[in-house]
């Protein structure tokens, strides 16, 4: 019985150890044809429409400001609080501006953007792909010559890199006045004078490490969308474990890509 417990397990590992790397190598396809048809889509008269670009930059930034707006300011002030009371057992507590400003711009910002729109867009677009599969629009796509990597996952790929540095950008400015919020009181100092220092103590590097980082984000949260979504077999339910899928592999690839952005920049 242990042996065959033991085989079980074993056969379980391999097989998916074996999916990842297939799912690993139709990301990287994936992101091939993104570059291809934008450059090459034109010459076979296969352009990629500017429209739905814009369709999907309203839907995943536009639309996704109000919630990561709050969020990121409830995040900096969380960060303020925990700063300020740790900071003042040194004696040190006016730090506190350049840490919040640092940590909001190198690290939360890009991380909380990524975190909303996996659960939001993300999923969204999977479940968009996955009830076009089952509903069998991918394969009328194909028999009336429409690529569907250029009519669905270009657009996307495009509206992501564009609208997460940009949606970074905000949630940056929103942390630090979140922190600015609770920081001027203890700090006695003005909402002014906070903000200016918060912009002293910043350099091009600390903003664009967290611009870098969104991108990538961004460009990866689509593609393991995309890919969820195609991958859907089974019906409404498998729509769903597609869209699950999507979030939980987005977050994972998201924390372990920003790991290794903070290790190589940093360290």
């Amino acid at each position: 019985m242990a042996a065959q417990t033991l085989s079980r397990m074993v056969s379980r590992v391999s097989r998916d150890m074996l999916r990842g790397v297939s799912d690993f190598g139709y990301l990287i396809a994936l992101l091939g044809e993104s570059f291809y048809w934008p450059v090459f889509g034109p010459r076979r008269k296969q352009p990629v429409r500017i429209e739905a670009v814009f369709t999907q930059m309203m839907q995943i930034g536009v639309e996704a400001i109000p919630i990561l707006a709050v969020l990121t300011m409830a995040v900096g002030i969380m960060l303020a609080i925990q700063l300020v009371n740790t900071l003042e057992l040194f004696g040190v507590e006016s730090q506190v501006v350049l840490a919040v400003a640092k940590a909001m711009t190198r690290e939360f910002g890009a991380l909380m953007t990524a975190i909303l729109l996996a659960g939001r867009s993300g999923s969204a677009l999977a479940a968009r792909i996955g009830s076009m599969v089952v509903s069998q629009e991918i394969e009328a796509l194909r028999v009336m010559g429409i690529d569907p990597v250029r009519y669905l996952v270009v657009p996307a790929v495009i509206a992501f890199a564009i609208m997460t540095p940009a949606l970074v950008v905000l949630a940056d400015a929103m942390g630090i006045i979140g922190g600015g919020l609770f920081s001027t009181g203890p700090l006695n100092m003005t909402m002014e004078t906070y903000i200016r220092t918060s912009i002293e103590v910043l350099t091009v590097g600390d903003v664009m490490q967290g611009l870098s980082k969104g991108l990538v984000f961004g460009i990866l949260i689509a593609l393991v969308g995309c890919s969820a979504g195609f991958s859907v077999r089974g019906g409404a339910e498998g729509v769903g474990r597609a869209t699950t899928r999507a979030v939980v592999l987005s977050l994972t690839y998201v924390i372990i890509v920003d790991m290794m952005f903070t290790w190589f920049m940093n360290v």
